[in-house]
């Protein structure tokens, strides 16, 4: 006579041997008691079952050439790209498939471009609160890809360097109610004025290329003095950083569609695998 536990184990192999398969939907189900442990031979094999993996990449190059291998150059239907232009990153899914014949969208490549070393230190810069050394020395770093100007006036970019080094705190008692780039008002009976021995740039135009695979852009920065402590704190503002970051992405994508948009779609966005 058999215990509750020896049956139970009966039952379960007996269900287990049956290999009972049920299609229903698109779908195909495996009927398998709770106890049953699924174990994936492939690791074992000599080879693996099909072909599947991730490439990560920031070099457009190799990317290209990746995308072009994998496909074979000939048309694939199951193929497919989406560039998020907000990360400046592109996914090609080798194995999405179609709504009618869906694969398991596993096999991709990914390249997220990197931003160059002055673009990178330019951002590092734009915004922040800075020392007249501070600046001086990023102008320094940096002087092959800047141009300086005071107003209409260009000036030579070792002369905007000394001026920011120069720069002096003067406070006087006249009742002045403008605000101007380089001075602002501390109260009613005073006003505090950044000066210096040479005249004080304005405006920088750095010109750089902000990831390899773009052309190389103009920013405009302003240059902000606030005067109300006893040293300058100097502020650099990207002019019209949100409408050139989108022109960024824009190149990006056309730069993607000149590359591979002969091998496959590509759509603005991220895809999520569904479950």
């Amino acid at each position: 006579m058999f215990d509750h536990k020896a049956l139970d184990t009966l039952i379960a192999q007996a269900v287990a041997a049956a290999n009972v398969r049920i299609e229903h939907g698109g779908s195909t189900l495996a009927v398998t008691p709770a106890s049953c442990t699924l174990t994936n031979l492939e690791p074992y094999q000599l080879g693996r079952d099909r072909f599947r993996g991730t490439l990560a990449t920031h070099s457009l190059k190799a990317f290209s050439a990746y995308v072009e291998r994998h496909i074979g150059g000939e048309e694939d239907t199951g193929a497919a790209g989406f560039v998020d232009q907000d990360a400046m990153r592109a996914t090609v899914i080798f194995n999405l498939g179609t709504p009618d014949d869906a694969g398991h969208g596993d096999d991709r490549a990914t390249l997220t471009l990197k931003p160059t070393a002055a673009y990178k230190a330019l951002g590092e810069m734009v915004g922040r609160s800075l020392s007249q050394q501070q600046l001086a020395e990023f102008l320094e770093d940096w002087a092959p890809h800047i141009t300086a100007s005071s107003g209409d006036q260009q000036l030579n970019i070792a002369a905007a360097i000394n001026a920011v080094r120069r720069m002096q705190i003067k406070a006087t008692s006249e009742l002045n109610s403008e605000v101007g780039d380089l001075s602002n008002r501390r109260s009613a009976m005073e006003d505090i004025e950044a000066r210096s021995l040479e005249t004080l740039p304005t405006t920088f135009v750095f010109s750089t290329k902000p990831y390899d695979p773009l052309s190389v852009a103009d920013i405009t920065l302003r240059l902000s003095v606030i005067t109300g402590d006893k040293a300058p704190v100097l502020k650099l503002r990207w002019v019209g950083q949100e409408a050139q970051q989108e022109a960024f992405a824009e190149e990006f994508q056309q730069v993607l569609t000149d590359e591979i948009g002969g091998l496959l779609p590509l759509t603005i966005g991220t895809y999520q695998q569904g479950n």
